[in-house]
């Protein structure tokens, strides 16, 4: 065999290998690892009916950095592995819904893709965090809380910092935290304070994914006290209102639920979601260090597109 063939094979196999990765399809699964080079966008598409849109041509997508049109040199539609840490609200007011949030948890866990792994984190007097990312459904629900004190407080984005605090930087798989809750942050007066800005900031930094699932509290009076105001109480029966603007900013979902919803439902939405994004790549136009403003469009009438709001460009050295 000489020379010259065994590099026109090689050149062959490689122009074969590229024409695989752009069309998205790949027998054994493509796993892009993005670099400082491509911007990584995910975006889930949804049709009028709120279902999925998951076989989509590359040529109806258009993405935007800092409004101008970029070409897209990445596509794929094939499931992407992720890292997921559930964030589970311990405070009292979730002392009656325990049950519910255990089964929708395991509904969750049965959904992880051959290449997933989760850690499961609580939030209410400490916030936990399971040391090890598994795929075990067993590892996973032994690790949910079996009971939760009538008194403890909700420090939301204390606990959702700690959570991206557990991923590993080095590791370029899908970040995501799926964190439900059902109340305001309570951050106490012992601890350093997070605002919901910084933690979107620092999401959008490390290009963390949050899904969130808001839950309507079951309010322990059915009626308000006299002297107070019965809008006052309906209020502060709902879940936190930044807990959907940090969703929608870093491109996961918002969903807000009542007690009567199936959970396992809401739950086995996000897995799917999370299976049948789409990739989207592109160069960033400038190395600057700043955050862009990324935008994602489609051509096809009557699509809604969820994708995240901006990046941070690389710096060159």
């Amino acid at each position: 065999m000489t020379r010259r063939y065994v590099l026109l094979v090689a050149t062959i196999a490689a122009a074969l290998c590229g024409v695989v990765v752009a069309s998205g399809f790949d027998p054994q699964q493509t796993v892009f690892r993005g670099t400082g080079d491509t911007v990584r966008v995910f975006v889930t598409v949804l049709d009028k009916n709120e279902r999925l849109a998951t076989a989509l041509p590359r040529d109806i997508f258009e993405v935007r950095d800092n409004g101008r049109p970029q070409p897209v040199t990445v596509f794929d539609n094939s499931p992407q592995p992720i890292r997921l840490i559930v964030m589970l609200d311990v405070s009292g007011s979730m002392e009656r819904n325990l049950p519910l949030l255990r089964a929708a948890s395991i509904e969750l866990f049965k959904r992880l893709g051959p290449d997933d792994a989760a850690k499961v984190g609580t939030f209410g007097h400490t916030i936990d965090i399971t040391p090890e990312f598994t795929k075990d459904p067993r590892a996973l629900q032994a690790a949910l809380p079996a009971e939760i004190p009538p008194d403890a407080p909700t420090p939301l984005w204390r606990g959702i910092d700690q959570a991206m605090s557990a991923f590993d930087p080095k590791d370029d798989r899908r970040h995501v935290v799926l964190v439900l809750s059902d109340g305001k942050d309570s951050p106490g007066f012992t601890k350093k304070f997070y605002s919901q800005l910084e933690i979107i900031e620092r999401a959008t930094a490390e290009e963390v994914m949050i899904y969130a699932i808001g839950l309507r509290s079951r309010s322990g009076s059915p009626l308000p006290m006299p002297g107070v105001n019965p809008m006052q109480v309906l209020v502060a029966d709902l879940p936190d209102p930044g807990l959907g603007k940090a969703a929608i900013e870093t491109g996961g979902g918002y969903f807000e639920l009542s007690p009567r919803d199936d959970f396992g439902a809401t739950f086995a939405r996000v897995a799917d979601e999370l299976h049948s994004q789409y990739l989207l790549g592109y160069a960033p136009p400038a190395r600057d260090g700043k955050t862009h403003k990324i935008e994602v469009k489609v051509s096809t009438p009557g699509l809604k597109v969820r994708a995240r709001k901006s990046y941070v460009a690389p710096r060159d050295k």
